[in-house]
C-alpha cells in the first residue's frame, strides 16, 4: 500500500483540505523555484492545487502529475484544459519514468502519507537531472495544525479510539523538525534546506468547519463517520464547544505550518 489516505469522492476532499492546499502552493513553489520551459513532475497531485498553479508560476514546459488514488486523477484530468499537463495514476515509491528527465519533482502534502516516503524520495531524486531540485511539504500535525489538533485533544477525553488516532496523526512520517531534511540527505540529496510555510485556515461557521471532516475523508473523516449515532452525538457537542469557545457559532481563523524541504540532485 503506497498511501494511507483514504478518498471517497473528490469534492469532500476539497473541502476537508483542497482549499487549504491551493492556499498553501503557491508558497511552496516559492520555496522549492521554478523557471521557464522546465519540466516539473507533481508526486501525489490530489484533485491538482499544485499542478494547476505550476503553469501559473512559470511558462514551463511540461507538467506530469501522479496520484495512487484513481478518485484524484479522474477529477484532476476533468479540470484539466492544459496540453502541457499531463495526469497518471501512479506510485510514488516506483516512478514510471526514466532517470533524470525533470527538472524538478515536487510533492505537496502527500509524503506523511507514504509509509515508505525515503524510497519516494529517492525514486523523485532518481528522475531529476543533475543539477535539478526535489522539494516536498508536509502539515505540522503535531505543533502546527491547532484546527485539527481542537478536535482530536477534545475528542480524546472522551473516546479512547480518538486518542490512538491522535497519536498515529501526530507521528506521522516526516512531520518532526529535521526528519524531512535527514531522509533528504539519507537519498543523496545536496544543499538540502528546511523551513516552515505558514497559511490560515479561514472558516464560516462551525459547520463549514466540522461538515468536511464528518464526511468520512481523511483518516480524520473516516473516524469520525464511523462513531455510533451516541458517541457522535457527543462528538458533535463536543467539538462544536471547542470551536465556539464560548462565543456565538460564526467565523473562526486557525494558523497552520507545514514543514518545506529541498534539495540538489548531482
Amino acid at each position: 500500500m503506497t498511501s494511507t489516505f483514504n478518498v471517497g469522492k473528490a469534492g469532500g476532499y476539497e473541502q476537508l483540505m483542497g482549499r487549504w492546499s491551493k492556499k498553501l502552493a503557491p508558497l511552496f513553489i516559492n520555496f522549492a523555484g521554478l523557471s521557464d520551459g522546465e519540466r516539473i513532475l507533481d508526486v501525489g497531485c490530489g484533485t491538482g492545487s499544485l499542478t494547476f498553479a505550476l503553469p501559473k508560476a512559470a511558462n514551463v514546459q511540461e507538467v506530469a502529475a501522479i496520484d495512487f488514488s484513481p478518485v484524484f486523477v479522474d477529477e484532476a484530468t476533468r479540470l484539466n484544459t492544459d496540453p502541457r499537463i499531463h495526469i497518471q495514476q501512479g506510485d510514488a515509491t516506483s516512478l514510471s519514468f526514466p532517470d533524470a528527465y525533470f527538472d524538478r519533482a515536487l510533492a505537496l502534502l502527500v509524503l506523511h502519507f507514504v509509509p515508505e516516503a525515503g524510497q519516494a524520495i529517492g525514486e523523485m531524486r532518481r528522475v531529476v537531472r543533475p543539477g535539478g531540485v526535489v522539494a516536498a511539504a508536509v502539515w505540522d500535525h503535531l505543533g502546527g495544525m491547532p484546527v485539527m489538533r481542537m478536535m482530536l485533544d477534545t475528542l480524546a477525553v472522551i473516546d479512547e479510539n480518538a486518542r490512538a488516532l491522535r497519536s498515529r496523526y501526530c507521528f506521522q512520517p516526516m512531520i518532526q523538525p529535521n526528519e524531512m531534511k535527514q531522509s533528504f540527505i539519507s537519498q543523496g540529496l545536496h544543499d538540502v534546506e528546511e523551513t516552515q510555510l505558514l497559511i490560515r485556515m479561514d472558516y464560516s461557521s462551525f459547520d463549514d468547519y466540522w461538515g468536511p471532516i464528518t464526511s468520512g475523508e481523511g483518516p480524520l473523516g473516516k473516524y469520525a463517520a464511523g462513531l455510533d449515532p451516541a458517541m457522535r452525538a457527543k462528538a458533535d457537542a463536543a467539538v462544536r464547544d471547542a470551536y465556539e469557545a464560548g462565543r456565538p457559532d460564526g467565523p473562526r481563523s486557525f494558523v497552520s505550518v507545514a514543514w518545506a524541504c529541498r534539495g540538489t540532485v548531482e
